[in-house]
C-alpha cells in the first residue's frame, strides 16, 4: 500500500509538534513541513527575554532544527519555503522557494494547516519608520538587539500594555533604557479584570516604567537622530526605540484563498478533530478558532500550549485514534518584575456579555503559612456560577506561589468542577510552601459559603447602596493607618459586648483588611437578628475597586 503524504504547514509550536507526533505514530508516512522562516520550530516566548539578554544566546531559543527533524524523525522539513496556493481539488500545495524566487507543486493526501498569527500592524503615520519593531520571530529579537548595540538607545516606547508589552518593557527596562507604555485600553492585560490590574501599575511604578492608559499612538515620526511619538491625547514623547505590541491577527490569506470556512474574526474554523470545513485539511494553533471549555462560545487564543496539544490531537486523527480537543479555557501567566499574574477560564467582562448568572469573591492568602518567614500576599478573585457553584474563571496576582494556585484552578475548570470541589481540594502542605487552608481551598470556602446561604457577598461598588451602613472591624491602629469609607468602627473583639450601637432596622455592610474577621462578624450579626453582609475581600480589595481610586492616565514616577 502506498504510503500517504502529509504536508504541514508551518512549524514553530502546532506544526512541529503535528510533524514530530505523526511520526511517532506512523513511520511509514511521507511527511513534509514547510516554514517561511529560518528556523523550523522555535521558542517565540522566550524572544523578550532574548532581548533583555536574560537568554544571551540566540541558539538556546532553537527547539528543534532541521537536522533534528530529518535526522532523529526522518521529516522533510524546509524552512524558507513558503506555501502560497492550495489546490483543493487536485490536493495540492504551490511552494516558493524564498531563497531563488523557484515555484513547485507538492501533492498532498491530508494537508494540515498551522499559519500562526502574525502582529498588528495600524496604518499610522511612520509604523514603517527604521527603530519601529514587532517582536514575533527570533529575526525580529536579533534586530532589536543589533539595533540597541548599535545607536546606544537610551529610551524606549512600548505599544501594547498586553503580555508581550509587559514582557518587553521589563526587559527594555533590565537594559538601563527609561521605558513608557502607552495602553489604549483603561487597564493593563485585557485577559484580567480591572481592579486585578492595578498591583501592576504599583509595581511599574516603583521600576520606573511610565505607563499611559486611554491612549493610543497616532504617528510616529523621524525627528533625525530620535523619534517622535504623537498621541490620540496630545502628548508628545521623544524615544529611540519604538515596540509595536498591540496583539496579533490570525495568518489566514492562504485558507481563505482557497475557500475555507472562516469564523468572524478571519480565524480558521475547525472542529473537535481540528478538521477544516474541507475534512482532507486540518488547522491548528494561533490561526484557528474552537470552542471555550467554560462558556458555549467559540473563540480564539493565541497561547502556545493549547497549539503544542493541538499538534498532537491533528496527528492522531491522521492516524485514526479517535482524538477529540477538549476546547481552550485560556490558562496564561505573566512576570511584572517581581509580581506574577495568572489567569484561567473567562473574566467578569466577558460573563456579562453571557446570560450566566456568576458571583465573584476576592481573597488575600499569603502564599504559604505567616509564621515561616517569607510569606506573601496573593490577591484571588474566582468567578463561579451561582445556580451549580460551577467555577468559571480565575485570577491572581503576587509574587510567589501565583502561577500554582491558578494551575490547580485552571485543572478544576476543565473537568467541570465547583467551588465545593475547591473547598475540599487535597494539596501539598508544608510550612515554607503552603498551608493547611491553601489559597485554593479558602477561595472555595468562600464561595461555598455563599452557595450554602451562610453568607451574603456584596460588591463594594454597592457599600453605600440603598442606604446601608458600613462597619469596619479592624482594629483602630489598622483603621487609622488605612481608612475606608466606613460609618462605624468596633473591632471583632468587641463587637458582642457592643451590638446596642448597631441598627437593626438598616443592612450593614461589614469589612475587614481581607476578609475573615468580617465573615465572622457576618455570622455573630446574622444570628443575632442582623441583616448583614460581607464587604467581599476586605479593605486590600477596596483599596483596587473603588471609584475614588481613579488612577491617573499617566503613572510616571515622581
Amino acid at each position: 500500500m502506498r504510503a500517504k503524504t502529509v504536508i504541514i504547514v508551518g512549524g514553530v509550536a502546532g506544526g512541529a509538534s503535528c510533524a514530530a507526533r505523526l511520526r511517532r505514530q506512523d513511520e511509514y508516512a511521507n511527511i513534509i513541513m514547510f516554514e517561511k522562516g529560518k528556523f523550523v520550530s522555535y521558542a517565540n516566548c522566550g524572544l523578550p527575554f532574548y532581548v533583555g539578554d536574560v537568554i544571551q544566546e540566540e541558539q538556546n531559543l532553537l527547539v528543534a532544527t532541521i537536522e533534528l527533524f530529518r535526522q532523529r524523525f526522518n521529516i522533510d522539513a524546509r524552512t524558507e519555503h513558503e506555501v502560497i496556493a492550495i489546490d483543493r481539488q487536485a490536493r495540492t500545495v504551490t511552494v516558493r522557494r524564498l531563497d531563488t524566487g523557484e515555484e513547485y507543486e507538492e501533492a498532498y493526501d491530508m494537508l494540515v494547516l498551522a499559519p500562526g498569527a502574525v502582529p498588528i500592524q495600524p496604518p499610522l503615520p511612520g509604523i514603517d519608520l527604521p527603530g519601529v519593531f514587532t517582536i514575533r520571530t527570533v529575526p525580529d529579537a536579533r534586530e532589536v538587539r543589533l539595533w540597541l548595540e548599535q545607536h546606544q538607545g537610551k529610551r524606549a516606547v512600548v505599544v501594547g500594555g498586553g503580555f508581550i508589552g509587559l514582557e518587553m518593557a521589563e526587559n527594555l527596562r533590565h537594559r538601563g533604557l527609561d521605558v513608557t507604555i502607552i495602553e489604549k485600553d483603561a487597564q493593563l492585560m485585557p485577559p484580567i479584570d480591572r481592579e486585578m490590574s492595578f498591583p501592576l501599575l504599583d509595581e511599574l511604578r516603583q521600576a520606573d516604567v511610565r505607563v499611559e492608559l486611554n491612549d493610543g499612538v497616532s504617528a510616529i515620526i523621524d525627528q533625525g537622530g530620535c523619534l517622535g511619538i504623537e498621541t490620540e491625547r496630545g502628548l508628545k514623547l521623544d524615544t529611540d526605540l519604538v515596540i509595536m505590541a498591540i496583539g496579533v491577527r490570525p495568518d489566514t490569506g492562504l485558507a481563505r484563498a482557497c475557500g475555507l470556512r472562516l469564523g468572524p474574526r478571519g480565524h480558521i474554523v475547525v472542529d473537535g478533530n481540528m478538521r477544516t470545513s474541507d475534512r482532507r485539511i486540518l488547522a491548528v494553533g494561533d490561526a484557528i478558532e474552537v470552542h471555550s471549555v467554560v462558556i458555549d462560545q467559540r473563540t480564539a487564543l493565541p497561547l502556545a500550549g493549547p497549539a503544542n496539544r493541538q499538534g498532537r490531537i491533528a496527528a492522531d486523527v491522521i492516524t485514526h485514534r479517535g482524538r477529540f480537543f477538549r476546547g481552550i479555557q485560556g490558562t496564561a501567566v505573566c512576570g511584572v518584575f517581581g509580581l506574577t499574574v495568572a489567569n484561567t477560564g473567562v473574566n467578569e467582562k466577558t460573563l456579562r456579555q453571557t446570560s450566566i448568572d456568576f458571583d465573584a469573591v476576592y481573597a488575600h492568602p499569603n502564599d504559604h503559612v505567616s509564621y515561616y518567614p517569607g510569606a506573601t500576599p496573593i490577591f484571588i478573585k474566582l468567578l463561579f456560577d451561582k445556580s451549580s457553584g460551577k467555577v468559571l474563571g480565575a485570577q491572581a496576582v503576587g509574587r510567589k506561589g501565583v502561577e500554582r494556585r491558578i494551575d490547580v484552578i485552571a485543572m478544576a475548570i476543565q473537568m467541570g468542577a465547583t467551588v465545593f470541589d475547591l473547598e475540599e481540594a487535597e494539596l501539598c502542605y508544608a510550612p515554607q510552601y503552603g498551608a493547611a487552608k491553601d489559597p485554593v481551598n479558602i477561595v472555595g470556602m468562600i464561595a461555598a459559603n455563599v452557595m450554602r446561604g451562610d453568607l451574603l457577598i456584596v460588591p463594594w461598588q454597592d457599600m453605600h447602596k440603598d442606604g446601608c451602613v458600613v462597619l469596619d472591624v479592624r482594629e483602630p491602629n489598622e483603621v487609622q493607618c488605612s481608612p475606608i469609607e466606613a460609618d462605624i468602627h468596633i473591632p471583632l473583639h468587641e463587637l458582642r459586648s457592643r451590638l446596642n450601637e448597631l441598627p437593626r432596622e438598616q443592612t450593614i455592610h461589614i469589612s475587614c483588611a481581607m476578609g475573615a474577621r468580617a465573615y465572622s462578624a457576618v455570622r455573630l450579626l446574622v444570628q443575632h437578628g442582623f441583616d448583614a453582609s460581607l464587604l467581599s475581600g476586605g479593605a486590600e480589595t477596596w483599596f483596587c475597586v473603588r471609584e475614588e481610586r481613579s488612577w491617573p492616565a499617566s503613572t510616571a514616577a515622581s
